[in-house]
């Protein structure tokens, strides 16, 4: 412990050289220092044990607030890329209809039947089909099959005169 100085009487002074009482302060601060570093030493381990632990509770605190704003960026940056993905979808959509649209009316202009012709005519046909099974299913006396026979035959007969004349008359 540090030492108090003795207060020293007037009559004392003179007889104590100055040389020994800055001997004796001397003393008293290299007394002082060494009872500061041993404390140093005691409380130094304790002061650096507790700054290691609180050094790792807010290592913990900081990695978690990261942790959590990661994962708040990733949810923000996996809706946007959705949004971007649905309207870039809309688009194509929007591409490619309006693609059809064109090639389709590119083939009507050149005389190409659309699928939607093409079905009616196919719906056409079936309808004709039956009529015709009905036809023949009510016609199937034998009488009636030459008069059928015969009737198909000259409606394609003149038919086919009438094609080599009207492609004479084209050219």
């Amino acid at each position: 412990m540090i030492k108090k100085p003795q207060k020293i009487n007037a009559s004392e002074k003179k007889d104590v050289p100055l040389s020994d009482s800055v001997k004796d302060s001397a003393q008293q601060i290299w007394q002082a220092g060494l009872g500061a570093f041993n404390k140093a030493q005691a409380e130094g381990t304790k002061a650096f044990e507790a700054l290691v632990k609180e050094g790792v509770s807010l290592q913990r605190k900081t990695q978690s607030a990261a942790e959590v704003k990661i994962s708040e960026a990733t949810s923000k940056m996996s809706s946007m890329a959705t949004d971007i993905s649905s309207k870039a979808s809309g688009q194509w959509d929007k591409l490619e209809s309006i693609f059809e649209d064109r090639v389709a009316k590119a083939l009507n202009k050149l005389g190409v039947p659309s699928a939607k012709d093409v079905n009616a005519l196919i719906a056409r046909i079936d309808e004709l089909s039956k009529s015709v099974q009905k036809l023949s299913t009510k016609d199937a006396t034998p009488k009636a099959a030459p008069k059928l026979a015969s009737k198909a035959v000259a409606r394609k007969a003149p038919a086919k005169v009438a094609k080599p004349a009207a492609k004479r008359a084209t050219p």
